[in-house]
């Protein structure tokens, strides 16, 4: 009976935070939606500690040849800064998630860990960030492997949170759930993206490929352009019937992405007009570096809270009011894994890559991976639109 009580009040507790200001949920600290926020802050000083480390470390850091692992400061500086900074992080967030998985009530104590004990978590969080510029260089660069893997699961996850929520999206606007208002709204949604895609696509030719030996960037472009033809295609098969908007939508993003990749060529060549720019750093590029930065927060957040994204099976289970509002190991996995995806950005996916000023993401591993994350959407998506018929089809042939 206590207990029935306790989550009871637990329960109007956390509703009363949830109901409240942001102010208010500031003051109270300890609730699960305050705790997001703070969860991000720390990710995002996290990100810019390594950025800080790999551009002005060897000023800053003069002191770092004393520390035992670190063989005359060289090697806590540039990438290795970076990791060290970032495995301190993931250690972190890693530490949150094997603490804090499987909780699923408010007021327990895996939740009262995840939402509070700030004094104990900060110093905590302080002293990992610390420790990894302690650790020999042999096990930074062990590290900064498994990085490259972890940053993949990264990618991937955010990959299937978008493609998702975009479906999700065209279901909710699905004809039999729409009125005839909504569906003009649809029409216009699927149209503006299509025409943002050729507009992106007509765009990425021009800048990108100004003269007909700029070859692979070519086909960068145009096997984009032959993958949105292709998803509008299948999504418009009489056997999906998907409609027009999450193909479009999806182009959107497969078009982005092509963008980044190109984009992410170094410079010192013909075909990438950012080549003709000098070594000097203009607000251009401060200004693209520090939207970047907030991106990687804003996507690790988003997406770390999108624990049901991971849900396959779709049972109409009621949702309690003591239940938590979204699933903390998964939300603390999502940002260790995005503590290995900042590291490799900043280091342009290569250890030994040497980085300038002000620039994130740049480099022809980085290239590689935003091309082959594209391919991948894509295979993705087609696979989530084709596997209910392909299941279909094999119950009818077993029950036969």
């Amino acid at each position: 009976m206590e207990s029935g009580e306790s989550r009871s009040s637990s329960s109007e507790r956390h509703m009363v935070y949830k109901d409240s200001s942001w102010f208010s949920q500031f003051r109270n600290g300890s609730n699960p939606w305050m705790a997001r926020y703070v969860y991000a802050l720390i990710f995002l000083v996290a990100t810019l500690l390594a950025w800080a480390a790999r551009d002005y470390g060897r000023s800053a850091l003069t002191e770092m040849e004393r520390l035992k692992g670190c063989e005359g400061e060289k090697d806590c500086l540039g990438a290795e800064g970076v990791l060290r900074v970032s495995l301190g992080c993931f250690t972190f967030f890693i530490t949150m998630f094997l603490s804090t998985t499987g909780s699923s009530k408010l007021g327990e104590p895996r939740d009262s860990w995840h939402s509070g004990w700030w004094s104990v978590k900060i110093p905590v969080w302080i002293s990992l960030t610390i420790i990894p510029f302690l650790l020999p260089s042999a096990i930074i660069q062990l590290y900064g492997g498994f990085a490259h893997f972890g940053a993949g699961v990264f990618l991937l996850i955010q990959l299937i949170s978008i493609i998702k929520f975009i479906m999700w999206l065209n279901d909710r606007c699905h004809p039999d759930k729409c009125a005839g208002r909504c569906q003009i709204h649809v029409m216009l949604l699927a149209t503006t993206a299509y025409v943002v895609c050729l507009v992106g696509i007509i765009l990425m030719y021009i800048w990108y490929a100004p003269e007909p030996s700029c070859l692979l960037n070519i086909f960068f472009v145009t096997w984009t352009l032959a993958l949105l033809q292709f998803m509008t295609s299948v999504s418009l098969h009489p056997k999906v019937k998907a409609g027009i908007l999450t193909p479009g939508l999806m182009g959107l993003y497969v078009v982005f992405i092509c963008w980044c990749a190109i984009r992410s060529e170094p410079a010192g060549g013909s075909c990438i007009r950012k080549a003709e720019a000098t070594d000097k750093t203009d607000w251009l590029t401060i200004i693209s570096f520090v939207v970047a930065v907030l991106a990687i927060v804003i996507a690790t957040f988003s997406t770390g809270i999108d624990s049901k994204c991971f849900q396959f099976r779709t049972d109409d289970v009621q949702a309690e009011d003591d239940d938590v509002p979204y699933g903390y190991g998964f939300f603390h996995f999502v940002f260790a894994t995005g503590a290995m995806y900042f590291a490799m950005l900043l280091i342009g996916w290569n250890t030994h890559h040497a980085m300038r000023k002000w620039t994130i993401d740049v480099g022809w591993t980085s290239t590689w991976v935003r091309i082959v994350n594209e391919w991948l959407a894509v295979c993705v998506y087609l696979w989530m639109l084709v596997s209910p018929i392909i299941w279909k089809n094999r119950q009818a042939a077993e029950s036969t």
